[in-house]
């Protein structure tokens, strides 16, 4: 902002200093004028009068002459300056401007017009200022108060034309990233919970199994049948354990992601035009070929945004994954489903490893040396489903091919 305020200072100098180099030349312009240029076309009309008498006199072309009154009752009474001279024994007045007037004229016109200039160019400076630059200041602390973690202050709502669905879009992203945090916070606090608890259960049955296998051990059950009823009680309580621990691990296998879906309706145009448009020029400055299929429009269920994020996350791990030659999206129809295609040259990804792809933080031996969490694919899986639709993979002839499969409505 103190950057646009020094132009718009700047700019105010401009004009106040061409108002003054405008009118300093006028003027200068005016002084240079003043001398007596009415006397030479009087000099020369008093001339033809002579010669031709006063009706053959043409004053259109005069510059500085306005009229020519020859001597009657009213002679002297004239609004304008005039000069009087005698031709032929008689007296003609010669009325006259002078080159000052239209040059005062010339002056406030051009003032008017640089003022109105001025104040058009100021105003749109200001609303500048209030309708573009004021909504930005407002949100030149809120990327950097996110990355710290400070969710609390709301952005305030503005209803400009420009940027109130922007505004309104970086409160909405705060607002989910604050909802998410709860929810993170509250699922570790469940899972603390649980664990503590199947770790205490766990303490009872581990204990009476210590204490049967030093008895065991110490020969304090000598009858035959008394060792068969501890052996029980122990395999009874090492079942117990058995089942603790199945607790724990499904507790940890849990969906740990909260994915909402909207579900609703949506064009297929609308969902490619979204993925080709951005890939078409990203794939363009990697020299990957890119390609879109023809395909027939229809109306599939699901979340429009989510489908996105959907072929988004394929996509990125065909650019990620291949060899950066060829990637492409082809369409096919089956049993009332639309299913999207998107393959890539240079699949690295062996046969056996290809049914683990959609599994969580699992990440295949081609993926190594890369950057990712192994969370791409299995969100996309989690997100089809909510759409009460299907996603998988298959490689053929060195291309990695993963299609989703969305209902028609």
């Amino acid at each position: 902002m103190k950057a646009f305020n020094r132009i718009f200072a700047l700019v105010i100098t401009v004009i106040i200093l061409i108002f003054i180099g405008s009118n300093i030349l006028l003027l200068t312009k005016d002084t240079a004028d003043t001398g007596r240029p009415y006397r030479v076309e009087i000099s020369r009309l008093k001339q033809d009068i002579e010669k031709n008498g006063l009706k053959e006199i043409d004053l259109s072309e005069c510059e500085y002459v306005t009229g020519i009154e020859k001597y009657s009752d009213n002679f002297y009474n004239s609004e304008s300056d005039y000069v009087i001279c005698e031709i032929n024994g008689e007296l003609y007045r010669f009325d006259y401007k002078t080159s000052q007037m239209s040059n005062t004229k010339n002056i406030l016109l051009i003032n008017i017009i640089l003022g109105i200039m001025s104040v058009v160019i100021i105003c749109v400076m200001i609303y500048i200022r209030v309708k573009i630059l004021s909504p930005f200041e407002k949100l030149k602390e809120v990327p950097y108060e996110l990355s710290k973690g400070n969710l609390i202050i709301p952005v305030k709502e503005s209803k400009n034309r420009f940027f109130g669905r922007f505004i309104w879009g970086v409160d909405l992203l705060r607002e989910n990233i604050e909802q998410q945090k709860e929810k993170e916070l509250n699922l570790h606090k469940e899972k603390q919970t649980l664990l503590l608890s199947l770790s205490h259960d766990i303490k009872t049955p581990l204990s009476a199994i210590k204490l049967y296998s030093k008895a065991l051990s110490r020969g304090l059950y000598s009858d035959k049948e008394k060792q068969l009823e501890i052996a029980d009680n122990i395999n009874s309580k090492a079942d117990e354990i058995e089942s603790f621990v199945s607790q724990i691990v499904k507790a940890s296998s849990d969906d740990f992601l909260s994915l909402e879906v909207n579900n609703g309706e949506f064009y297929l145009s609308e969902l490619i035009n979204s993925i080709s448009v951005y890939y078409s020029e990203k794939l363009s400055l990697i020299h990957t070929q890119f390609s879109v299929a023809e395909y027939g429009n229809c109306i599939l269920e699901g979340d429009i945004d989510r489908s996105v994020e959907v072929l988004q996350n394929i996509t990125e791990n065909a650019i990620k994954y291949g060899d950066g030659k060829e990637i492409g999206i082809s369409f096919s129809e089956e049993e009332n489903c639309q299913l999207i295609t998107i393959k890539n040259s240079g699949c690295t990804l062996s046969e056996t490893e290809l049914p683990n792809i959609f599994d969580s933080f699992w990440r295949g031996s081609n993926a190594e040396e890369g950057k990712g969490s192994g969370l791409g694919l299995y969100i996309c899986r989690k997100l089809m489903n909510k759409m009460n639709g299907e996603i998988f993979a298959e490689i053929k002839d060195g291309y990695m091919l993963v299609t989703a499969v969305f209902k028609k409505a």
